[in-house]
């Protein structure tokens, strides 16, 4: 008799790397300098990580950058979203981390 194994079984979490989260935190940190944005927080799914970025502590995140991948030999796919939609998809994080040049920047005065 075979045994069949459960795909979702061997599935693992998954992690940002160490380059591409320095790259996330390197943009993340200008931010933080020009006050925009104020914290963030991890999470390490099965099949996905997600870098949250909130404007303050105790709100919905303004921005998510998630990391996808369904199959270990499969390159990851990253997904920038908003709360409403997403805004960008790339197979490099650094193209993610452009597109917030592209968005509108909170002005303080």
């Amino acid at each position: 008799m075979s045994q069949v194994s459960n795909p979702k079984k061997s599935r693992r979490p998954l992690y940002f790397t160490r380059s591409e989260l320095g790259l996330i935190l390197a943009a993340y940190s200008a931010r933080v300098a020009a006050g925009e944005w104020r914290d963030y927080a991890l999470d390490h799914l099965t099949g996905s990580a997600a870098f949250s970025i909130f404007r303050h502590t105790h709100e919905t995140p303004v921005y998510v950058i998630e990391k996808q991948q369904r199959h270990h030999k499969e390159r990851p796919q990253f997904i920038l979203r908003d709360n409403k939609r997403v805004l960008c998809k790339a197979t490099m994080v650094q193209d993610v981390i452009n597109h917030f040049d592209k968005l509108p920047r909170l002005i303080s005065g």
